[in-house]
């Protein structure tokens, strides 16, 4: 099990969102690739970023920020928000060097693109967001309801060859509550990256039978010794 730390960017800076509203956003560093090297330094193996302007509006509006972190750290970094298309995607991973992408909206609407995109980069670097609201995959920043049911897209991703997920249950985002334990039991035969209410330490040890665990605002906020954990895990 990986612990990835997240730094999650708006308008440049390192925020978090409540439940993936937009409206409750709490800015917790301007200098995202600050934040960035500190995380390197605390052991961190991988890192987890998401332009949450891309992810609602569908463009590489961080992008500047971006390549800074890239080029700051050496430990390989995961990337989301945005990416909804073969040119950005060829971007991300040739041009600036992130070592995954994370497609999300495009998988729901656009199934043929993630075979076309494992195919050409291989499925190592592709990684799928599943965002979870009520038992249903949200888009377009989590502002949108597909009515896809999580169970059955997974299993269409499975089909695809995907690795790797990114399951969120959004409605414990940034909530300090607990992740769902109950919906990621009921994903089978596939590495899943837990995303979502992280709270506590024992979280993080719960995680172990999963690939790995995002954690937020659970360090931002002082409720988890990342540094601690991060050398005992």
């Amino acid at each position: 099990m990986i612990i990835l730390p997240a730094i999650d960017l708006q308008d440049g800076q390192a925020v978090r969102l409540v439940q993936g509203d937009y409206g409750k956003k709490t800015v917790y560093n301007p200098d995202p690739v600050k934040v960035a090297r500190g995380f390197e330094e605390m052991g961190a193996k991988y890192l987890h970023v998401v332009d949450l302007d891309g992810a609602k509006d569908g463009n590489t509006a961080n992008l500047k920020t971006i390549r800074k972190i890239r080029e700051a750290i050496n430990i390989p970094m995961q990337l989301g928000g945005g990416i909804r298309n073969a040119e950005v995607v060829s971007m991300y991973l040739d041009d600036i060097g992130i070592n995954r992408v994370i497609l999300g909206t495009v998988a729901v609407s656009e199934p043929d693109f993630v075979k076309e995109m494992i195919s050409k980069h291989g499925a190592e670097k592709i990684v799928v967001g599943v965002d979870v609201r009520s038992g249903t995959v949200a888009t377009a920043g989590w502002l949108t309801d597909s009515r896809v049911d999580y169970l059955d897209f997974i299993e269409d991703l499975k089909s695809f060859g995907v690795k790797y997920l990114v399951v969120t249950d959004i409605s414990r985002d940034g909530t300090l509550t607990s992740p769902n334990w109950e919906m990621y039991q009921k994903i089978k035969g596939i590495n899943v990256i837990v995303s979502g209410g992280v709270a506590e330490e024992d979280h993080l040890r719960k995680a172990a039978d999963y690939y790995g665990i995002i954690v937020g605002k659970a360090h931002y906020e002082g409720k988890v010794d990342l540094k601690k954990c991060l050398l005992k895990m």
